[in-house]
């Protein structure tokens, strides 16, 4: 069958109504429709049309501007908060606690000694920087060249465009000016982490400033010390540290006794031993029976104040915090301290975070989607952004500096820093650390979690014990641990905590979309009825026409595919070709000069055999040449 005719028929018997061309399709569309407005323009008369069809186009672009924005809103996947509170048996959290000097002095001070030897003929250099003032420790052995690797200097900018630079251990200036200008400094500067410092410039330094001298030996003594104890292997680093017996005097859960078997060991580069009860990691986390004080954790601490190391840890106490079982404590940035000499009280309230996914959020359920890899996975702990931060950080150390910092975890095969094997890590630590385009790398690279569990602390203090009550207190005490009649305890190292729930309610902060599929069609169908009165059923009909549409367009293009050619054809072949007519006239001819008894030619046709009818000529019609066309065609 003729595929033009085909297509005809199959757009009859889809539209049953009249308009095989665009004009009268449309107008077929104007009048059927159950939109308002296209009917108006083509009943009204001329004025009117105009207004109908002016009418009929604005609200249209209405619609489709509203579309848009409607469409817009729902595709940037906003999200609403809704807060919930409720009421359970709550998990007990679990509690982590370190001493905040992460040493004995006394097993450290061997690895130290030429340390604190630097620092103390330093301080004496600061105090009395005039030449000729006398000091016990000038003649002192100093390993200068410890101190040339990272020295402390002393600026004076009196002189704002002619600032005096001078090394403590040096009196050469960069400045003009006395060698004792230093003495008036206005700011203590450390020169900061370049592995090749020159002593009689600044050229080669790179400063990092302090306003306060403390400031500046603090910092100082942490890095020598870093790179001193990262060459310490890890089981004397835990030996050098506090212990679980020697630190956790007493314990008692509720209504029933622990002591420091219960607890976990950790060894946290920041505070050195730490012990983590509840973390679950070996047994099933402990619920809480009830909130209040005498349902919750209470523990006795003996921090040893008298052995802390003078310039490493200027703060004395216990650093604790709550966290989640199975995460990695982060005391530097989440954690709290709990003075000597008191008993502290705290109260724990649980916030519980529920955020939507992609595509509303940039979460993660576990850190498999993160592209950092965890280096405190060989804790076995869950992932957490801090985890991720640190991990890049010292991804991007390992890569730039060769090697990685003391306080974060290694990965496999590479070793921490220090001034001997990296003589220029510091530097290099430093300027990664000042480096806003690393900081946002990693924040780039790293995700929430998008289920976070947070307890918010409600702090009190009182001192303990009291001065009634201390002697036979830390007479007790002291016998239990060292099995003595002599005090071996006193205020300066006594710490009571106690940790409970205030109260089991808990909120639950979870996220919602705030555009959803049934919002987006019921908002989109509003205007659409609304600015033009339409519905659903409209919108199949425009459809409709799309496709009437379409199956017109198919026609015209074969049609024009048809009559190219045609016209190739009369191109190739200028002569138009003979009619019916003349080739009867042409065999009547031929009849006529064979009776005559004319030859005929050699390549002419020989006549019919004898007893053939002759042809019936009155059967012959004319047909159509553009129909022989097109049978040529088919066969």
């Amino acid at each position: 069958m003729n595929l033009k005719k085909y297509l005809v028929r199959a757009l009859h018997r889809l539209q049953k109504g009249p308009g095989y061309t665009y004009k009268e399709l449309l107008v077929w569309y104007c009048d059927n429709t159950n939109t308002h407005g296209p009917k108006r323009i083509i009943k009204e008369g001329p004025k009117k049309k105009l207004i109908w069809f002016f009418l009929t186009l604005l609200f249209a672009s209405l619609v489709f501007w509203q579309w848009g924005i409607l469409i817009n809103t729902y595709l940037s996947y906003n999200v609403t908060s809704s807060l919930s509170i409720g009421f359970k048996t709550m998990k007990f959290p679990a509690v982590t606690v370190c001493n905040a000097n992460p040493f004995k002095y006394s097993e450290v001070k061997h690895l130290l000694k030429e340390l604190d030897n630097l620092i103390e003929a330093a301080l004496e250099r600061i105090l009395q920087p005039t030449p000729g003032n006398g000091s016990e420790n000038v003649s002192r052995p100093l390993n200068l060249q410890l101190w040339n690797q990272i020295p402390l200097v002393l600026i004076d900018e009196h002189n704002k465009d002619n600032p005096i630079i001078l090394d403590i251990f040096e009196t050469n200036q960069t400045a003009g000016g006395n060698e004792t200008a230093a003495g008036n400094n206005t700011d203590t500067e450390l020169c900061a982490l370049c592995s090749q410092c020159s002593h009689q410039g600044s050229d080669n330094c790179t400063y990092r400033n302090f306003t306060s001298a403390a400031q500046a030996v603090t910092e100082w003594y942490i890095l020598q010390s870093t790179s001193i104890l990262s060459k310490v292997p890890l089981h004397e680093r835990i030996r050098m540290g506090y212990q679980a017996e020697d630190m956790i005097l007493a314990c008692l859960y509720g209504a029933e006794p622990c002591n420091y078997k219960n607890f976990t060991q950790i060894y946290h580069p920041d505070h050195g031993n730490c012990y983590i009860f509840n973390w679950g990691m070996d047994e099933e986390a402990l619920n809480s029976s009830n909130p209040g004080a005498e349902f919750g954790l209470k523990l006795i601490l003996d921090i040893s104040q008298q052995d802390y190391i003078p310039y490493l840890s200027s703060a004395a106490g216990a650093r604790l915090m709550l966290h989640q079982q199975k995460s990695f404590p982060f005391l530097k940035d989440q954690g709290i301290y709990a003075m000597a000499g008191t008993e502290t009280s705290i109260g724990v309230l649980v916030d519980e975070l529920e955020r939507m996914g992609y595509p509303y959020s940039d979460c993660t359920m576990n850190g498999s989607d993160v592209p950092v890899k965890n280096l405190y996975s060989q804790y076995n702990t869950s992932y957490s952004i801090q985890a991720c931060l640190r991990s890049c950080f010292q991804n991007h150390m390992v890569e730039i500096c060769g090697c990685g910092h003391y306080m974060f975890p290694l990965p496999e095969g590479v070793t921490y820093c220090n001034n001997e094997d990296n003589p220029g890590w510091a530097y290099c630590y430093s300027s990664l650390r000042s480096s806003i385009k690393q900081r946002q790398i990693c924040i780039d690279s790293c995700k929430e979690t998008c289920n976070d569990t947070q307890y918010k602390m409600t702090i009190s203090m009182a001192d303990w014990p009291s001065e009634a009550s201390e002697d036979w207190i830390f007479h007790i005490l002291s016998y239990e641990r060292d099995m003595s009649t002599n005090v071996t305890l006193d205020r300066n190292g006594i710490i009571k905590l106690n940790i409970y729930f205030q109260e089991y309610n808990y909120r639950t902060i979870s996220e919602s979309a705030a555009t959803t599929i049934v919002w987006l069609l019921s908002s989109l169908g509003g205007q659409f009825g609304f600015w033009m009165g339409g519905s659903v059923l409209c919108l199949i009909e425009f459809g409709e026409i799309i496709i009437d549409s379409l199956w017109i367009t198919i026609i015209n293009v074969i049609s024009w595919c048809k009559g190219l050619k045609q016209r190739r054809a009369r191109a190739r072949y200028p002569d138009a070709p003979p009619t019916v007519s003349e080739l009867v006239e042409a065999h009547t001819n031929l009849g006529f000069q064979h009776e005559a008894g004319g030859a005929l030619p050699r390549d002419e046709a020989l006549p019919p055999e004898p007893g053939t009818p002759p042809p019936n000529y009155d059967s012959l019609r004319v047909q159509p040449l553009d129909t022989l066309s097109a049978d040529s065609d088919a066969e």
